[in-house]
């Protein structure tokens, strides 16, 4: 049982701490998402586990108590916004990790433009300039309801109300710039070493010239 006070971990580590292919994946959801340490990204993956396990039993039973599980769990993630409506067992399996981690809180409020990075959102929400309707909301993963994600925003009469907001088709058009500058570096650089390749091979030709003369 153990001691009733000592706390216990709600998330399950990887069976093996050296595997390359999660690692690189686990760099990039913590690159993207602005994550604090790998515990956050387990402690979602434990989350999206217990579902997708629920799923798996109830998928081929077919009692009364069963049905009953899979509206309650089809109705809760339904209220997260990670499933439509009327969802089906195989909508559960089909769930990644990204899912779980585009509905915390943290995520929103970058989504949402009220922050210009996924940092930023971090530090908005734990210094507790987030508020979900009247409710000041201080946990970053916090997973948001779909009833809730209109609410989302900053206390009433805060200074950072209106100084935020990302236009997309700026945004779009910045990228594009980017891609166009970084496509015309590549030309550059592979002008530069043909250049460099014809001035070599003109002077591998000298040469024999040069000692011919000599001769």
């Amino acid at each position: 049982m153990g001691h009733p006070k000592k706390k216990r971990r709600k998330y399950s580590v990887p069976k093996h701490p050296w595997q390359s292919g999660r690692l690189e994946k686990e760099k990039g959801i913590l690159e993207n998402y602005s994550l604090k340490n790998k515990k956050e990204i387990w402690k979602m993956q434990s989350i999206l586990k217990k579902f997708t396990n629920q799923a798996k039993r109830l998928a081929n039973t077919k009692t009364a108590q069963a049905k009953k599980e899979k509206e309650q769990m089809t109705d809760k993630l339904f209220r997260l916004g990670l499933m439509k409506k009327n969802g089906e067992i195989d909508d559960v399996l089909g769930l990644r990790i990204e899912d779980i981690l585009d509905r915390r809180l943290q995520s929103l409020v970058y989504k949402k433009g009220l922050s210009n990075t996924m940092k930023q959102a971090r530090q908005f929400v734990i210094h507790g300039h987030i508020f979900i309707g009247d409710k000041k909301v201080s946990v970053s993963s916090y997973l948001v309801k779909s009833d809730e994600e209109d609410k989302i925003g900053f206390k009433e009469g805060s200074k950072l109300t209106g100084k935020f907001g990302r236009n997309e088709e700026e945004e779009n058009k910045k990228t594009k710039k980017k891609e166009v500058k970084k496509e015309e570096t590549k030309k550059e650089i592979k002008k530069e070493e043909t250049k460099k390749e014809v001035k070599k091979e003109e002077v591998k030709k000298e040469k024999p010239k040069k000692e011919e003369d000599g001769v």
